[in-house]
This record gives structure tokens, sequence and C-alpha cells, in this order.
């Protein structure tokens, strides 16, 4: 995931076999209701998504993951008593995995105006709006140098399978899997847990907002995070854990 979130590493997708529906905010198709992020990403079983290509478009529009070239979202922080500054830009270009265009953000953690992670995220919507989890080359500092994290991983290279970032219409009581690196510890799993959260952060004050819920479980901590319709991530903090958290300042085009 996003260089800020690796304090819980991700879970993958699910199969995309038959998916119709049109493209959009998070829409579906005329007379056919979205396929729930449960039943394309599950937890348990085997899992073995079958991309199709001809399943994805070439806009993130999700209302809640929107994602338009040359937008940047400014984040402030803390990481246990660090504070930090995160700076995610998307990017005006894309990157082919497994045969589908995936929109590129670039997402930098600082500490005292220095960079100390920087990861190069990868993202896709398919045809129902669901946003899908590519992929991430990640880098981070070590003795003044930025190195390539472990967890960096792609789908459709040694085992990297995608998952779900964003569903096209979350539900209460949805759970999905984000990515799937086992090598990299890549583990991250999410749950919706409603839709009538409330935040004030530097960027404003919000209500009816989605919260979810995300853990690994390789690692003892939970995170939960909160979504403006339309405008994307407003804040998100971990719940069991360490203290870390951080909130929207700023979105700039």
């Amino acid at each position: 995931m996003t260089a800020r979130r690796r304090l819980v590493r991700g879970l993958a997708a699910a199969a995309l076999l038959g998916l119709t529906a049109s493209c959009g905010s998070g829409g579906s198709g005329a007379g056919s209701a979205p396929e729930s992020p449960s039943s394309l990403a599950p937890l348990h079983g085997h899992y073995a998504p079958d991309i199709d290509p001809t399943d994805f478009v070439h806009t993130v529009d999700n209302r809640y993951w929107p994602l338009p070239p040359g937008t940047g979202y400014h984040f402030v922080g803390v990481k246990v008593s660090t504070p930090q500054t995160d700076n995610e830009l998307v990017l005006h270009r894309t990157k082919q995995i497994a045969g589908i265009a995936c929109t590129v953000v670039r997402d930098t953690v600082s500490e005292h105006g220095l960079a100390v992670e920087r990861t190069f995220d990868y993202y896709a919507q398919d045809k129902q709006g669901n946003v899908w989890y590519m992929g991430e080359d990640s880098l981070e500092r070590h003795h003044g140098h930025m190195v390539k994290a472990s967890d960096s991983w792609q789908t459709g290279v040694n085992g990297g399978k995608p998952g779900i970032i964003m569903p096209a219409d979350p539900d209460p009581g949805d759970v999905y899997r984000q990515e799937y690196y086992p090598p990299g510890d890549a583990l991250d799993q999410a749950r919706v847990l409603g839709l009538d959260g409330s935040q004030t952060v530097p960027y404003g004050s919000f209500t009816h907002l989605l919260v979810t819920s995300e853990r690994s479980p390789l690692e003892p901590q939970t995170e939960q995070k909160y979504y403006e319709a339309g405008v994307g991530e407003i804040s998100e903090r971990v719940v069991a854990g360490h203290h870390e958290e951080f909130k929207l300042v700023q979105i700039t085009h």
C-alpha cells in the first residue's frame, strides 16, 4: 500500500470473470447490482483472481477514491512521536501491469523536510467501479540512501496478486483483500465499518463518511480510515498498536 500505510501490509483481490456494468463513479450497469467486494476479493480459500484487461476502464473516478491526473493530496500527521507530512500526487502517466494501464500515484512521506519513504502505487478501476490495487514500488531511507523495500510487488510477478483498495458500492460488513504478496508480507485486508462517520481535519469538517478498518494477519495493529464522497480520504489513524495518524490539509490541482 502507500508509503505511510506500511504499518499494515496488504491482502489481494479476486476473480474478475464475468464483470459487467458501466464505468463511472462506483456505479453499475442498468439492471445489475455490482458484485460485492467480499466475493470479488475473498479472504478465505484458494486465491486466484483472473484479471481480464477488457474488464477495466481508463479513468479512476470511484467517488471515494478519485484520482484525476495532476491532483495532489496533502496530509500532516505523526508516527509514534515524530511529526510527518505525506504528499500524494496522481501522475500524468500510466504503467502497464497485466495488460492494464494503471494510474500511478507517487506517495512521499517526510520527516523534518526529508523524504523517508517514497512509493509509486498502481491502481486500476474495473467496469463496476471497484478500484484495484495492482502493485507498488516502495523505497525507504537507510543510511542516507533510498533503497527498495522488500514489500514492493506487482500483479503477476513472483506470486503477486491484486486486491480491492476501494469497492464500487461499499456496504457495512463488507470484507475484502487489498493485496496479496506473501514473499513481502503484503497481506492487508479491510472491512467496511459504516457510512456515518464524522471527522474534523484541517481541510474541513465532514459527516456521513465511509469508515473502514484495515489490518494484516501478520501484524498486531489495526487502522481506521475515513473517506468523503467526491473528495477521497480525509484521515486515518491506528486504533490498536503504536500511535500514528494523518489528516488531510489540502488538495491541489
